[in-house]
């Protein structure tokens, strides 16, 4: 299946690990080459720019979506497609949604799992049913992945997490038939 829009949900910092930022890259570069818009936070720093960058290099096209409260903290990019600035986060959240086909999640902190969560629950609750790509840079979410299944071991969930999430370890795998085949499938 072929996406026109990817929302990128990733963190302002770059985190402790290279691969992180090396991930962040890699998934930009390829969504230029596949002429995939990416649709993410609007941010200049950490891996929210990296993966920016590489989209902006690669001659792709970059709609960024930024709450005011948050132009000076995640340093608004200046040299992307398109800057949408929003009155808060809820607005760019939904915003976000409504932009892309599927979501891929790198990693990030607090508002990368918040908007994670968001998502998974709205495909949960059948508001929308779009794919969510987990990117386990390097084993970054392995304790996420067993929370998850711990939470579904005790009852907690509704259905087999694995049919709502894709989890990759490499942004390659994000785009072979296989993920996209598994990702968000009721």
């Amino acid at each position: 299946m072929q996406y026109l829009s990817l929302a990128v949900f990733c963190g302002s910092k770059s985190g402790a690990d290279l691969l992180f930022t090396q991930h962040a890259k890699e998934l930009g570069i390829l969504m230029a080459e596949k002429n995939i818009t990416l649709v993410y936070g609007g941010g200049g720093i950490g891996l929210m720019g990296a993966v920016a960058d590489a989209v902006m290099a690669g001659k792709g096209k970059v709609i960024g979506i930024i709450p005011e409260i948050l132009l000076e903290w995640e340093a608004q990019h200046k040299a992307i497609t398109d800057l949408v600035i929003v009155e808060d986060m809820h607005v760019r959240k939904k915003k976000m949604y409504e932009l892309c086909d599927a979501a891929v999640i790198l990693p990030g902190g607090n508002g990368t799992l918040d908007e994670m969560f968001e998502m998974l629950t709205w495909n949960t609750l059948n508001i929308h049913n779009k794919k969510i790509f987990l990117l386990n840079s390097n084993g970054y979410y392995n304790h996420l992945i067993a929370h998850i299944r711990h939470m579904q071991q005790e009852n907690f969930l509704y259905e087999d997490f694995e049919e709502r999430i894709a989890v990759v370890n490499t942004p390659s795998e994000i785009f072979n038939d296989h993920a996209f085949d598994h990702a968000g499938k009721k």
